[in-house]
């Protein structure tokens, strides 16, 4: 074991410790990467308020990105020294897995949100040996070290800098993948983007890439309306002071042909359904708390409109990351511009800064590298 920095959730609502904790060894199976940046995602507070019920005390963080320091003896992906960014974490094994759908594999839950290895062990442990929920996402990388496994790393070029490329596992690819990937849109396609955070813009800068017209982002905060329209967008609606449907279907001549629902809000979802022409696909990418429902008209769905629930973009990340970075080294894809660092010491108040929407995207930086 080596004892590593790491932010705790010791318990529901409370705020992330920073302390000494202990990390296991790799497995034959596993990777031990050096952390040196983590992303800050809406799915670390709705763990952290166990609206996803991943056991705590835990430690989170799922956008991670650093360098490998050790590796198993079954590892033929990476060696010690490579950049690697880390992303969610699936079997392989499974049908969907195989047809290129890791983001629905069969076993997501026990690879990602069960905060144990597969057979129940932990990765991470307190200074009196206590267990601590550890493999989020395949990884816990609010800390200056995680174990990983060949599934969940990417390597990345190391050219690139590392502590602004952990994004790009998880909020980054799931936005623009749920452009690029899932709804493919034609050059000229309307599409209406509800919620202008992280995921929201980087689908506004993927559907600019592949020619959307017209691109209508919608949020209530002022300041992410206009870095909507610097990053893309077309037209932007403040959704407090309009009424986005009407106002969507104006500027669109009926409605538009795609919309995504980034907000995970049921009233917004269904915003989302009602600005659709006929027909039109909406994307639903916001992840609600369990248990939230939504209504919709029957008669909306029933003349051809479709909902489809999107997870990480559609993405295989080995493939689409590389892509997002040789688009972004091309200027066309800032998902920088998102981005305010702050140290791991400062976590809750990178937390804070995303949760009132005054930063966009926080990156914790361990202090490694």
């Amino acid at each position: 074991m080596v004892q590593v920095k790491a932010a705790v959730v010791q318990q529901k609502s409370g705020p992330f410790v920073v302390e000494e904790v202990a990390l296991d060894d790799p497995r034959d199976d596993e990777i031990l990467v050096e952390v040196h940046a983590t992303g800050v995602c809406h799915t670390d507070f709705g763990v952290r308020d166990q609206s996803y019920p991943v056991p705590l005390p835990a430690v989170l963080g799922h956008e991670g990105a650093g360098v490998v320091e050790k590796v198993g003896a079954n590892i033929t992906k990476v060696a010690p020294g490579d950049h690697v960014i880390l992303t969610y974490a699936s079997c392989g094994r499974c049908d969907n897995c195989h047809q290129g759908l890791p983001g629905f594999c069969e076993d997501f839950y026990a690879h990602n949100l069960a905060g144990c290895r597969l057979d129940g062990s932990s990765t991470l442990h307190g200074v009196g040996g206590e267990k601590i929920g550890g493999c989020f996402f395949g990884q816990s990388s609010f800390a200056d070290r995680a174990i990983a496994t060949e599934r969940n790393v990417v390597k990345v070029p190391k050219d690139v800098p590392l502590e602004l490329m952990g994004p790009l596992g998880c909020g980054i690819q799931t936005g623009a993948g749920a452009v690029i990937n899932t709804l493919r849109p034609r050059p000229g396609s309307a599409i209406a983007v509800f919620g202008a955070g992280a995921v929201g813009l980087a689908a506004i800068m993927a559907a600019r890439i592949v020619g959307c017209a017209p691109i209508i982002a919608i949020d209530i905060i002022d300041h992410r309306l206009a870095l909507a329209k610097e990053l893309g967008a077309t037209h932007v609606l403040n959704g407090a002071a309009v009424d986005a449907v009407e106002e969507i279907r104006a500027l669109t001549n009926g409605g538009a042909m795609f919309s995504l629902e980034c907000t995970s809000l049921p009233a917004v979802f269904r915003q989302a359904v009602e600005c659709l022409r006929i027909p039109g696909t909406c994307g639903l990418i916001g992840a609600a708390a369990l248990g939230t429902e939504v209504s919709f008209e029957m008669a909306s769905i029933l003349f051809g409109r479709t909902v489809r629930g999107i997870m990480q973009g559609d993405c295989v990340p080995d493939v689409f990351v590389p892509q997002l970075i040789d688009l972004w080294r091309q200027g066309r894809f800032p998902f920088d511009r998102l981005i305010e660092f702050y140290d791991l010491d400062d976590i809750n108040e990178a937390v804070r800064a995303s949760e009132s929407g005054a930063v966009i995207k926080p990156v914790v930086r361990t202090g490694r590298g």
